[in-house]
């Protein structure tokens, strides 16, 4: 079989290379506070959208630094109460869909809640003001700032809070909370059960925003990952900079998150994947402690996966 990364038994003990910040438990504790303060002013207005079995509603709600965010939320009409839920989050610059897509789940007696990430292709906003550039991507987006001031750090804490919303919902089960989403949105699953604990289940396809170094060294800092590249030419050439951030990016790494994760992980990764190489996707996924396993596609890339939404559709529904 090709191969563009490691060996898959090297793959299964591959612990990654981006470091790790000294500071990195108490930088999160001090966020999670931070959105904890905030009153999020729950609104839903009702969609133009609608159907037989489910209500549709635009949910806003402000996250951390006075962003105003938005989700699609769809509501069963007719099922058994309290209801399970599930969390869904949306590829790289990209938008939380159509509402058709969200559908079965709700058809299933599932609440359903789809998060815009900030300042991306939905209706949330991006409401942060940094230092250095804004010109290319979200993952370096305060890299020249505070680090408090990343912009994945209020994205990560955008996840939580939605979580937290959703869990608190009268209609809602909070013991039956699942999350998913693929590429960036399987990155986002990753950060929201690590900063959600109580997340009961979670499927991540391909995640990104993981490992960044070992995307450098394997000169796969394009596509997706091609802000990185574009920060050390335009910001750093020399890279004597280049421990610091590194080392700044790890505050962002999903991979320093997962040992807070107690829901059980339904990772799925093709070997194939030259946009969020499969070693990325091992670093977390061998830093998980709770109850986990591996959907493998040994020839496919960062794409479609046959099968996969069917896959993760029975894994949910047993909530």
């Amino acid at each position: 079989m090709p191969i563009v990364d490691m060996p898959l038994n090297e793959l299964k003990k591959y612990k990654g290379r981006n470091p790790k910040p000294k500071d990195h438990k108490a930088y999160w504790e001090r966020a999670l506070a931070q959105m904890r303060a905030v009153d999020p002013k729950v609104k839903f207005v009702r969609a133009d959208f609608q159907t037989r079995f489910a209500d549709c509603y635009d949910l806003y709600f402000t996250g951390v630094r006075g962003a105003r965010l938005h989700a699609k939320f769809l509501r069963p009409k007719n099922a058994k109460r309290p209801m399970p839920a599930i969390l869904q989050f949306h590829g790289y610059t990209g938008h939380a869909g159509e509402w058709h897509d969200k559908l079965g789940y709700a058809a299933e007696g599932f609440v359903v809640a789809a998060l815009d990430c900030r300042g991306q292709g939905g209706s949330s906003e991006d409401a942060g003001c940094v230092k250095g550039t804004t010109y290319k991507g979200h993952i370096i987006r305060g890299l020249d700032d505070h680090p408090d001031n990343l912009l994945f750090r209020q994205i990560f804490l955008d996840t939580a809070q939605i979580a937290r919303i959703v869990m608190g919902l009268p209609e809602v089960d909070p013991r039956r909370v699942g999350a998913m989403g693929g590429s960036q949105g399987g990155g986002l699953t990753l950060a929201c059960i690590s900063l959600e604990p109580r997340v009961r289940r979670a499927a991540p396809v391909f995640p990104f925003l993981s490992d960044y170094k070992r995307v450098w060294e394997m000169d796969l800092a394009k596509d997706a990952y091609d802000e990185i590249n574009y920060f050390f030419r335009r910001f750093d050439p020399r890279h004597e900079r280049e421990d610091e951030i590194w080392n700044k990016l790890g505050y962002i790494d999903v991979q320093h998150l997962a040992d807070r994760i107690k829901a059980e992980v339904m990772l799925t990764v093709g070997l194939m994947d030259t946009v969020c190489p499969p070693s990325t996707q091992f670093a977390t996924y061998n830093k998980i402690r709770s109850k986990k396993r591996l959907v493998i596609y040994p020839d496919f890339g960062h794409e479609g996966l046959p099968d996969s939404s069917d896959i993760t559709f029975r894994f949910m529904r047993s909530l």
